[in-house]
Protein backbone atom coordinates (compact mmCIF):
# COMPACT_ATOMS: atom_id res chain seq x y z
CA UNK A 1 0.00 0.00 0.00
CA UNK A 2 0.81 3.62 -0.72
CA UNK A 3 0.18 4.69 2.59
CA UNK A 4 0.59 3.03 5.69
CA UNK A 5 -1.41 5.46 7.84
CA UNK A 6 -3.73 6.80 5.16
CA UNK A 7 -6.73 4.94 6.76
CA UNK A 8 -6.09 7.16 10.10
CA UNK A 9 -5.21 10.09 8.18
CA UNK A 10 -8.09 10.93 5.44
CA UNK A 11 -11.73 10.39 6.16
CA UNK A 12 -14.03 8.51 3.48
CA UNK A 13 -15.35 10.99 1.08
CA UNK A 14 -17.97 9.79 -1.15
CA UNK A 15 -18.92 10.87 -5.03
CA UNK A 16 -20.38 13.95 -4.06
CA UNK A 17 -24.22 14.15 -5.37
CA UNK A 18 -25.74 17.11 -7.62
CA UNK A 19 -27.78 19.81 -5.47
CA UNK A 20 -31.50 18.15 -5.15
CA UNK A 21 -33.00 21.07 -7.11
CA UNK A 22 -30.94 20.41 -10.02
CA UNK A 23 -31.05 17.19 -10.41
CA UNK A 24 -34.84 15.62 -9.48
CA UNK A 25 -35.47 18.41 -12.98
CA UNK A 26 -33.28 16.03 -15.04
CA UNK A 27 -32.25 12.02 -15.66
CA UNK A 28 -28.49 12.55 -15.99
CA UNK A 29 -26.85 10.97 -13.21
CA UNK A 30 -27.21 11.81 -9.58
CA UNK A 31 -23.14 12.38 -9.62
CA UNK A 32 -21.22 15.50 -9.77
CA UNK A 33 -19.54 14.79 -13.20
CA UNK A 34 -15.60 14.65 -12.41
CA UNK A 35 -15.51 15.06 -9.03
CA UNK A 36 -14.38 11.57 -8.54
CA UNK A 37 -11.14 11.40 -10.27
CA UNK A 38 -9.79 14.31 -7.98
CA UNK A 39 -10.43 12.73 -4.51
CA UNK A 40 -9.98 9.04 -5.38
CA UNK A 41 -6.18 8.30 -5.02
CA UNK A 42 -6.52 9.78 -1.29
CA UNK A 43 -9.32 7.54 -0.70
CA UNK A 44 -7.81 4.45 -1.97
CA UNK A 45 -4.83 5.48 0.44
CA UNK A 46 -7.39 4.80 3.23
CA UNK A 47 -7.05 0.87 2.13
CA UNK A 48 -5.19 -0.68 5.15
CA UNK A 49 -2.70 -3.75 5.00
CA UNK A 50 -4.85 -5.80 6.79
CA UNK A 51 -3.21 -8.62 5.81
CA UNK A 52 -6.46 -11.10 5.44
CA UNK A 53 -8.79 -8.70 2.86
CA UNK A 54 -12.62 -10.00 3.54
CA UNK A 55 -13.32 -7.79 1.09
CA UNK A 56 -12.73 -10.42 -1.31
CA UNK A 57 -14.97 -13.00 -0.04
CA UNK A 58 -17.54 -10.24 0.37
CA UNK A 59 -17.38 -10.12 -3.11
CA UNK A 60 -18.94 -12.46 -5.63
CA UNK A 61 -16.88 -11.82 -8.23
CA UNK A 62 -13.40 -11.82 -6.10
CA UNK A 63 -12.14 -8.77 -6.87
CA UNK A 64 -8.81 -7.51 -6.55
CA UNK A 65 -9.59 -5.01 -4.28
CA UNK A 66 -6.22 -4.16 -2.10
CA UNK A 67 -4.41 -4.91 -5.44
CA UNK A 68 -5.87 -2.03 -7.33
CA UNK A 69 -6.88 0.05 -4.77
CA UNK A 70 -2.79 0.43 -3.96
CA UNK A 71 -2.20 0.72 -7.81
CA UNK A 72 -4.95 4.27 -7.87
CA UNK A 73 -3.32 5.36 -4.94
CA UNK A 74 -0.29 5.55 -7.29
CA UNK A 75 -2.25 6.68 -10.15
CA UNK A 76 -1.37 3.78 -12.23
CA UNK A 77 -4.82 3.54 -13.89
CA UNK A 78 -3.39 0.84 -17.17
CA UNK A 79 -2.72 -1.39 -14.23
CA UNK A 80 -5.50 -1.12 -12.01
CA UNK A 81 -7.85 -1.54 -15.22
CA UNK A 82 -6.41 -4.30 -16.21
CA UNK A 83 -6.39 -6.16 -12.17
CA UNK A 84 -10.11 -5.08 -12.24
CA UNK A 85 -10.90 -6.50 -15.64
CA UNK A 86 -9.64 -9.27 -14.59
CA UNK A 87 -12.57 -9.96 -12.53
CA UNK A 88 -15.26 -8.21 -14.01
CA UNK A 89 -16.41 -7.91 -17.13
CA UNK A 90 -18.68 -4.60 -16.66
CA UNK A 91 -17.12 -2.57 -13.84
CA UNK A 92 -18.96 0.63 -14.79
CA UNK A 93 -22.01 -1.06 -14.40
CA UNK A 94 -21.42 -2.74 -10.35
CA UNK A 95 -19.60 0.76 -10.03
CA UNK A 96 -22.59 2.46 -10.72
CA UNK A 97 -25.50 -0.74 -9.45
CA UNK A 98 -24.13 -2.71 -6.73
CA UNK A 99 -24.92 -2.02 -3.06
CA UNK A 100 -21.28 -2.61 -2.18
CA UNK A 101 -20.94 -5.81 -0.19
CA UNK A 102 -17.44 -5.42 -0.20
CA UNK A 103 -17.52 -1.85 1.93
CA UNK A 104 -19.44 -4.48 4.59
CA UNK A 105 -16.86 -6.68 4.92
CA UNK A 106 -13.79 -4.26 4.53
CA UNK A 107 -11.80 -4.70 7.45
CA UNK A 108 -11.41 -0.99 8.03
CA UNK A 109 -15.68 -1.03 8.34
CA UNK A 110 -15.08 -2.71 12.24
CA UNK A 111 -14.75 0.58 13.89
CA UNK A 112 -14.65 3.31 10.99
CA UNK A 113 -16.13 4.09 8.00
CA UNK A 114 -15.30 1.49 4.65
CA UNK A 115 -12.99 2.09 2.57
CA UNK A 116 -14.93 3.93 -0.54
CA UNK A 117 -14.30 0.40 -3.14
CA UNK A 118 -17.53 1.03 -5.27
CA UNK A 119 -16.33 4.61 -6.08
CA UNK A 120 -13.07 3.23 -6.74
CA UNK A 121 -13.86 0.87 -8.74
CA UNK A 122 -16.08 3.12 -10.86
CA UNK A 123 -13.52 5.39 -11.74
CA UNK A 124 -11.01 2.83 -13.07
CA UNK A 125 -13.70 1.62 -15.10
CA UNK A 126 -14.52 4.99 -16.52
CA UNK A 127 -10.97 6.27 -16.59
CA UNK A 128 -9.80 3.02 -18.49
CA UNK A 129 -12.79 4.28 -21.52
CA UNK A 130 -11.33 7.40 -21.31
CA UNK A 131 -7.82 6.05 -22.35
CA UNK A 132 -8.31 3.52 -23.84
CA UNK A 133 -7.51 0.61 -21.59
CA UNK A 134 -10.49 -1.56 -22.59
CA UNK A 135 -9.95 -2.26 -26.05
CA UNK A 136 -12.32 -5.56 -27.60
CA UNK A 137 -10.53 -8.40 -27.03
CA UNK A 138 -11.80 -10.91 -30.41
CA UNK A 139 -9.97 -14.41 -30.16
CA UNK A 140 -7.35 -15.72 -32.10
CA UNK A 141 -8.90 -18.16 -33.40
CA UNK A 142 -12.58 -19.79 -33.55
CA UNK A 143 -13.40 -22.96 -31.83
CA UNK A 144 -16.29 -23.98 -34.44
CA UNK A 145 -18.37 -24.34 -31.84
CA UNK A 146 -21.71 -21.87 -31.43
CA UNK A 147 -23.56 -21.19 -28.31
CA UNK A 148 -27.23 -19.91 -27.69
CA UNK A 149 -27.52 -16.91 -24.70
CA UNK A 150 -31.38 -16.16 -24.51
CA UNK A 151 -31.49 -13.02 -21.92
CA UNK A 152 -29.30 -9.85 -22.01
CA UNK A 153 -28.88 -8.60 -18.95
CA UNK A 154 -25.92 -8.95 -17.23
CA UNK A 155 -26.14 -12.85 -16.48
CA UNK A 156 -26.24 -12.90 -20.60
CA UNK A 157 -23.54 -10.40 -21.44
CA UNK A 158 -21.19 -11.62 -19.16
CA UNK A 159 -21.47 -15.29 -20.27
CA UNK A 160 -21.64 -13.97 -24.12
CA UNK A 161 -18.72 -11.78 -23.62
CA UNK A 162 -16.57 -14.91 -21.80
CA UNK A 163 -17.55 -17.54 -24.46
CA UNK A 164 -16.85 -15.22 -27.39
CA UNK A 165 -13.00 -14.26 -26.11
CA UNK A 166 -13.09 -18.18 -25.60
CA UNK A 167 -13.43 -18.56 -29.55
CA UNK A 168 -16.53 -19.67 -29.56
CA UNK A 169 -19.54 -18.44 -31.61
CA UNK A 170 -21.94 -16.47 -29.37
CA UNK A 171 -25.43 -15.24 -30.30
CA UNK A 172 -27.58 -13.38 -27.98
CA UNK A 173 -31.83 -13.28 -27.94
CA UNK A 174 -33.48 -10.96 -26.16
CA UNK A 175 -37.10 -10.17 -26.74
CA UNK A 176 -36.76 -6.52 -26.31
CA UNK A 177 -36.07 -4.46 -28.87
CA UNK A 178 -32.57 -3.29 -27.49
CA UNK A 179 -29.73 -4.80 -25.34
CA UNK A 180 -29.25 -4.97 -21.73
CA UNK A 181 -32.48 -6.04 -19.94
CA UNK A 182 -33.18 -4.39 -16.73
CA UNK A 183 -30.44 -2.44 -17.09
CA UNK A 184 -32.03 -1.29 -20.64
CA UNK A 185 -35.65 -0.58 -19.26
CA UNK A 186 -35.77 -1.19 -15.83
CA UNK A 187 -32.91 0.92 -13.77
CA UNK A 188 -33.68 4.82 -14.39
CA UNK A 189 -31.33 6.66 -16.19
CA UNK A 190 -30.35 8.91 -13.33
CA UNK A 191 -28.65 5.69 -11.93
CA UNK A 192 -26.99 4.68 -14.81
CA UNK A 193 -26.91 7.00 -18.22
CA UNK A 194 -27.27 3.97 -20.84
CA UNK A 195 -24.24 5.49 -22.78
CA UNK A 196 -22.33 3.12 -20.38
CA UNK A 197 -24.30 0.00 -21.56
CA UNK A 198 -23.95 0.93 -25.39
CA UNK A 199 -20.40 1.21 -25.19
CA UNK A 200 -20.00 -2.33 -23.70
CA UNK A 201 -22.43 -3.83 -26.34
CA UNK A 202 -20.29 -2.47 -29.18
CA UNK A 203 -17.25 -3.78 -27.76
CA UNK A 204 -18.43 -7.11 -27.84
CA UNK A 205 -20.02 -6.66 -31.52
CA UNK A 206 -15.73 -5.76 -32.60
CA UNK A 207 -15.18 -8.94 -30.29
CA UNK A 208 -17.67 -10.99 -32.20
CA UNK A 209 -20.88 -11.60 -30.50
CA UNK A 210 -24.14 -11.29 -32.52
CA UNK A 211 -27.36 -9.97 -30.87
CA UNK A 212 -31.30 -10.50 -31.74
CA UNK A 213 -33.67 -8.15 -30.48
CA UNK A 214 -37.05 -8.28 -30.67
CA UNK A 215 -36.68 -12.06 -30.31
CA UNK A 216 -38.50 -13.80 -27.71
CA UNK A 217 -37.96 -17.31 -27.48
CA UNK A 218 -40.55 -20.07 -27.34
CA UNK A 219 -42.70 -17.15 -28.95
CA UNK A 220 -40.68 -15.53 -31.93
CA UNK A 221 -38.55 -18.79 -32.33
CA UNK A 222 -39.41 -22.31 -30.80
CA UNK A 223 -36.95 -22.81 -28.08
CA UNK A 224 -36.40 -26.72 -29.70
CA UNK A 225 -35.43 -25.20 -33.06
CA UNK A 226 -32.99 -23.03 -31.23
CA UNK A 227 -31.63 -25.62 -29.27
CA UNK A 228 -31.21 -27.86 -32.80
CA UNK A 229 -29.23 -24.78 -34.20
CA UNK A 230 -26.42 -24.74 -31.26
CA UNK A 231 -24.05 -26.87 -29.49
CA UNK A 232 -24.87 -24.97 -26.42
CA UNK A 233 -27.63 -23.10 -24.91
CA UNK A 234 -27.41 -20.77 -21.71
CA UNK A 235 -30.62 -19.66 -20.68
CA UNK A 236 -29.89 -16.16 -18.33
CA UNK A 237 -33.79 -14.32 -18.79
CA UNK A 238 -33.75 -13.17 -15.10
CA UNK A 239 -36.29 -13.53 -12.46
CA UNK A 240 -39.10 -11.48 -13.94
CA UNK A 241 -42.29 -12.92 -12.74
CA UNK A 242 -43.07 -9.94 -10.61
CA UNK A 243 -45.14 -10.90 -7.16
CA UNK A 244 -48.27 -9.71 -6.77
CA UNK A 245 -50.41 -8.52 -4.14
CA UNK A 246 -53.71 -9.98 -3.06
CA UNK A 247 -55.80 -7.97 -0.69
CA UNK A 248 -59.24 -6.09 -1.70
CA UNK A 249 -59.54 -3.23 -4.30
CA UNK A 250 -56.00 -4.74 -6.70
CA UNK A 251 -58.62 -4.93 -9.15
CA UNK A 252 -58.95 -0.86 -9.54
CA UNK A 253 -56.96 0.71 -12.10
CA UNK A 254 -54.42 2.74 -11.34
CA UNK A 255 -52.54 0.23 -9.44
CA UNK A 256 -49.61 -1.04 -11.96
CA UNK A 257 -46.69 -3.08 -11.34
CA UNK A 258 -42.96 -1.32 -10.90
CA UNK A 259 -41.99 -3.15 -13.85
CA UNK A 260 -44.61 -1.91 -15.97
CA UNK A 261 -43.60 1.60 -15.00
CA UNK A 262 -39.85 2.12 -15.25
CA UNK A 263 -39.43 0.92 -18.63
CA UNK A 264 -42.19 3.39 -20.19
CA UNK A 265 -40.11 6.30 -18.74
CA UNK A 266 -36.72 4.74 -20.08
CA UNK A 267 -38.25 4.51 -22.92
CA UNK A 268 -38.98 8.44 -22.85
CA UNK A 269 -35.46 8.84 -22.04
CA UNK A 270 -34.66 6.73 -24.88
CA UNK A 271 -36.78 8.82 -27.72
CA UNK A 272 -39.72 6.17 -28.10
CA UNK A 273 -42.20 8.32 -26.54
CA UNK A 274 -42.73 12.04 -25.60
CA UNK A 275 -43.66 11.28 -22.47
CA UNK A 276 -44.94 8.20 -20.38
CA UNK A 277 -48.96 6.68 -20.56
CA UNK A 278 -48.40 5.68 -17.02
CA UNK A 279 -47.02 9.10 -16.17
CA UNK A 280 -47.38 10.21 -12.30
CA UNK A 281 -47.60 14.15 -13.34
CA UNK A 282 -49.89 15.87 -10.78
CA UNK A 283 -50.81 12.16 -9.23
CA UNK A 284 -50.45 11.00 -5.65
CA UNK A 285 -48.13 8.25 -5.76
CA UNK A 286 -47.91 5.68 -3.50
CA UNK A 287 -45.44 2.69 -3.98
CA UNK A 288 -45.66 -0.61 -1.93
CA UNK A 289 -42.30 -2.59 -1.80
CA UNK A 290 -39.75 -0.82 0.66
CA UNK A 291 -36.78 -1.71 -2.14
CA UNK A 292 -34.09 -0.41 -4.62
CA UNK A 293 -36.97 -1.19 -6.96
CA UNK A 294 -39.35 0.78 -5.11
CA UNK A 295 -36.70 3.61 -4.54
CA UNK A 296 -36.29 3.74 -8.40
CA UNK A 297 -39.98 4.41 -8.88
CA UNK A 298 -39.71 7.23 -6.28
CA UNK A 299 -37.06 8.89 -7.84
CA UNK A 300 -38.72 8.67 -11.06
CA UNK A 301 -42.14 9.85 -9.87
CA UNK A 302 -40.50 12.69 -8.46
CA UNK A 303 -38.89 13.56 -12.03
CA UNK A 304 -42.46 13.17 -13.14
CA UNK A 305 -44.15 15.89 -11.17
CA UNK A 306 -45.53 13.60 -8.91
CA UNK A 307 -48.37 15.55 -6.48
CA UNK A 308 -46.81 13.76 -3.70
CA UNK A 309 -44.74 10.17 -2.62
CA UNK A 310 -44.96 7.77 -0.31
CA UNK A 311 -43.18 4.38 -0.12
CA UNK A 312 -44.17 1.92 2.13
CA UNK A 313 -41.72 -0.77 3.87
CA UNK A 314 -43.42 -3.52 5.77
CA UNK A 315 -39.85 -3.98 7.67
CA UNK A 316 -39.42 -1.51 10.92
CA UNK A 317 -37.01 1.24 10.42
CA UNK A 318 -33.57 -0.06 10.79
CA UNK A 319 -31.10 1.84 12.99
CA UNK A 320 -28.03 3.92 12.23
CA UNK A 321 -25.38 1.46 13.08
CA UNK A 322 -24.54 -1.93 12.79
CA UNK A 323 -26.51 -4.55 15.22
CA UNK A 324 -23.61 -6.43 16.41
CA UNK A 325 -25.41 -9.31 17.31
CA UNK A 326 -27.68 -9.86 15.00
CA UNK A 327 -25.44 -8.91 12.30
CA UNK A 328 -21.59 -9.33 12.90
CA UNK A 329 -18.84 -8.08 10.72
CA UNK A 330 -18.28 -9.20 8.06
CA UNK A 331 -22.29 -9.61 7.31
CA UNK A 332 -23.74 -6.96 5.20
CA UNK A 333 -25.62 -5.22 7.80
CA UNK A 334 -29.65 -3.71 7.57
CA UNK A 335 -29.01 0.04 8.43
CA UNK A 336 -31.07 3.25 7.45
CA UNK A 337 -29.49 4.51 4.20
CA UNK A 338 -30.68 7.38 2.57
CA UNK A 339 -30.56 6.79 -1.16
CA UNK A 340 -30.53 9.36 -3.78
CA UNK A 341 -34.21 9.20 -4.58
CA UNK A 342 -35.02 9.35 -1.22
CA UNK A 343 -33.13 12.82 -0.61
CA UNK A 344 -34.88 13.99 -3.58
CA UNK A 345 -38.28 12.83 -1.81
CA UNK A 346 -37.67 14.65 1.14
CA UNK A 347 -36.16 17.95 0.16
CA UNK A 348 -38.62 18.64 -2.58
CA UNK A 349 -41.60 18.51 0.08
CA UNK A 350 -42.98 15.23 -1.98
CA UNK A 351 -42.79 13.58 1.19
CA UNK A 352 -45.75 12.37 3.69
CA UNK A 353 -44.24 15.76 5.79
CA UNK A 354 -41.69 18.25 4.81
CA UNK A 355 -38.16 17.27 5.72
CA UNK A 356 -39.75 13.98 6.32
CA UNK A 357 -38.38 10.22 4.81
CA UNK A 358 -41.21 9.42 2.01
CA UNK A 359 -41.04 5.53 3.60
CA UNK A 360 -43.35 4.97 6.14
CA UNK A 361 -41.60 1.76 8.18
CA UNK A 362 -43.60 -1.18 9.31
CA UNK A 363 -46.69 -0.69 7.28
CA UNK A 364 -48.94 -3.31 5.75
CA UNK A 365 -51.89 -2.52 3.34
CA UNK A 366 -55.25 -3.11 3.81
CA UNK A 367 -57.09 -2.34 0.88
CA UNK A 368 -57.70 -0.25 -1.69
CA UNK A 369 -60.81 2.11 -2.38
CA UNK A 370 -62.03 3.72 -5.91
CA UNK A 371 -63.84 6.27 -7.53
CA UNK A 372 -67.49 5.45 -9.18
CA UNK A 373 -64.91 5.15 -12.53
CA UNK A 374 -63.11 2.52 -10.78
CA UNK A 375 -59.83 4.13 -10.36
CA UNK A 376 -57.57 3.69 -7.29
CA UNK A 377 -58.13 6.98 -4.64
CA UNK A 378 -56.77 5.76 -1.34
CA UNK A 379 -55.00 3.22 0.15
CA UNK A 380 -55.55 1.87 3.28
CA UNK A 381 -52.70 0.84 5.55
CA UNK A 382 -51.82 -0.54 8.89
CA UNK A 383 -48.96 -0.80 11.20
CA UNK A 384 -47.54 -4.07 12.09
CA UNK A 385 -44.97 -5.64 14.37
CA UNK A 386 -42.19 -7.70 14.05
CA UNK A 387 -44.12 -11.07 12.90
CA UNK A 388 -45.84 -8.42 10.42
CA UNK A 389 -49.05 -8.64 12.63
CA UNK A 390 -51.22 -5.81 12.83
CA UNK A 391 -51.31 -3.43 15.67
CA UNK A 392 -54.25 -2.10 16.74
CA UNK A 393 -55.53 1.17 16.21
CA UNK A 394 -52.51 2.48 13.97
CA UNK A 395 -54.69 2.01 10.77
CA UNK A 396 -54.55 5.10 8.31
CA UNK A 397 -56.05 6.21 5.19
CA UNK A 398 -53.41 7.70 2.29
CA UNK A 399 -54.73 9.69 -1.08
CA UNK A 400 -53.11 7.34 -4.53
CA UNK A 401 -54.31 8.07 -7.63
CA UNK A 402 -51.07 6.01 -9.00
CA UNK A 403 -50.09 2.42 -6.61
CA UNK A 404 -46.82 1.13 -7.81
CA UNK A 405 -46.26 -2.65 -6.53
CA UNK A 406 -42.59 -3.26 -6.00
CA UNK A 407 -42.50 -6.39 -3.81
CA UNK A 408 -39.82 -8.24 -6.08
CA UNK A 409 -39.73 -11.15 -8.21
CA UNK A 410 -40.50 -14.59 -7.72
CA UNK A 411 -38.49 -16.53 -10.31
CA UNK A 412 -38.35 -16.34 -14.61
CA UNK A 413 -41.25 -15.68 -16.65
CA UNK A 414 -43.13 -18.47 -18.47
CA UNK A 415 -45.45 -16.86 -20.40
CA UNK A 416 -42.97 -17.24 -23.71
CA UNK A 417 -43.43 -21.24 -23.49
CA UNK A 418 -39.25 -21.31 -23.32
CA UNK A 419 -39.88 -23.53 -20.16
CA UNK A 420 -42.32 -25.72 -21.49
CA UNK A 421 -41.07 -26.15 -25.17
CA UNK A 422 -37.56 -27.47 -23.60
CA UNK A 423 -39.17 -29.73 -20.88
CA UNK A 424 -37.20 -27.93 -18.05
CA UNK A 425 -37.41 -28.89 -14.35
CA UNK A 426 -38.44 -26.09 -11.78
CA UNK A 427 -37.63 -25.66 -8.13
CA UNK A 428 -40.71 -25.48 -5.65
CA UNK A 429 -39.37 -21.78 -5.30
CA UNK A 430 -40.30 -21.03 -9.17
CA UNK A 431 -36.63 -20.80 -10.37
CA UNK A 432 -35.32 -23.06 -12.68
CA UNK A 433 -33.31 -26.83 -11.77
CA UNK A 434 -29.59 -27.00 -12.10
CA UNK A 435 -26.80 -29.37 -11.15
CA UNK A 436 -23.38 -28.00 -9.78
CA UNK A 437 -22.40 -27.52 -12.94
CA UNK A 438 -24.85 -25.48 -14.31
CA UNK A 439 -26.79 -27.81 -16.23
CA UNK A 440 -30.30 -28.16 -16.59
CA UNK A 441 -32.06 -31.58 -16.95
CA UNK A 442 -32.22 -30.72 -20.91
CA UNK A 443 -28.97 -32.20 -22.41
CA UNK A 444 -26.51 -28.87 -23.64
CA UNK A 445 -28.84 -26.31 -22.05
CA UNK A 446 -27.21 -24.47 -19.20
CA UNK A 447 -29.20 -21.81 -17.10
CA UNK A 448 -26.88 -18.78 -14.71
CA UNK A 449 -28.29 -15.90 -13.10
CA UNK A 450 -31.67 -14.90 -11.17
CA UNK A 451 -33.64 -17.60 -13.59
CA UNK A 452 -31.78 -20.13 -11.43
CA UNK A 453 -30.53 -18.46 -7.76
CA UNK A 454 -33.68 -16.19 -7.70
CA UNK A 455 -33.93 -12.27 -7.63
CA UNK A 456 -30.33 -11.17 -6.66
CA UNK A 457 -27.53 -8.46 -6.74
CA UNK A 458 -25.72 -7.16 -10.03
CA UNK A 459 -22.70 -8.20 -8.88
CA UNK A 460 -23.94 -11.81 -8.94
CA UNK A 461 -25.64 -11.47 -11.89
CA UNK A 462 -21.95 -10.80 -13.66
CA UNK A 463 -20.59 -13.54 -11.42
CA UNK A 464 -22.81 -16.45 -12.45
CA UNK A 465 -22.58 -15.18 -16.11
CA UNK A 466 -18.94 -15.98 -15.91
CA UNK A 467 -19.05 -19.13 -14.05
CA UNK A 468 -21.43 -20.79 -16.35
CA UNK A 469 -19.55 -19.23 -19.71
CA UNK A 470 -16.82 -21.60 -17.64
CA UNK A 471 -19.25 -24.44 -17.47
CA UNK A 472 -20.10 -24.17 -20.96
CA UNK A 473 -16.97 -23.84 -22.37
CA UNK A 474 -15.74 -27.18 -20.45
CA UNK A 475 -18.38 -28.96 -21.66
CA UNK A 476 -17.81 -28.15 -25.60
CA UNK A 477 -13.89 -28.77 -25.40
CA UNK A 478 -13.25 -31.05 -22.51
CA UNK A 479 -11.40 -28.38 -20.27
CA UNK A 480 -11.55 -24.62 -20.02
CA UNK A 481 -9.15 -21.82 -19.10
CA UNK A 482 -12.13 -18.86 -18.48
CA UNK A 483 -11.93 -18.70 -14.21
CA UNK A 484 -15.13 -19.80 -12.34
CA UNK A 485 -15.42 -17.23 -9.62
CA UNK A 486 -18.35 -19.35 -8.19
CA UNK A 487 -20.64 -22.16 -7.63
CA UNK A 488 -23.77 -22.49 -8.27
CA UNK A 489 -24.58 -23.49 -4.52
CA UNK A 490 -23.06 -20.36 -3.14
CA UNK A 491 -25.82 -18.08 -1.69
CA UNK A 492 -25.73 -14.27 -1.85
CA UNK A 493 -25.81 -12.79 1.24
CA UNK A 494 -29.47 -10.78 1.95
CA UNK A 495 -29.04 -6.98 0.84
Amino acid sequence: MADPKGFMTTPRQDWPRRPVEERAKDWDEVYVPGALLPIISKQADRCMDCGIPFCHDACPLGNLIPEWNDLVSREDWRAAADRLHATNNFPEFTGRLCPAPCEAGCVLAINQPAVTIKNVECAIADRAWEDGFAPPRPPDRLSGRTIAVIGSGPTGLAAAQQLTRAGHTVAVYEKDDRIGGLMRYGIPEFKMEKHHLERRIEQMRAEGTKFRTSTAVGRDIGAAELRSRYDAVVIATGATAWRELDVPGRELSGIRQAMEYLPLANRVCEGDLESSPMSAAGKHVVIVGGGDTGADCLGTAVRQGAASVTQLDIYAQPGAERDEDAEPWPTYPKIYRLSAAHEEARDLETAPAADADARLFAASTLRFEGDADGHVRSLHLVEVDAQRRPLPATGRTLPADLVLLALGFSGPDRTDGLIEQLGLEMEPRGTLTRDAGFATNVPGVFVAGDAARGQSLIVWAIAEGRAVAAAVDRHLTGSSRLPTPISPYDRPMTV
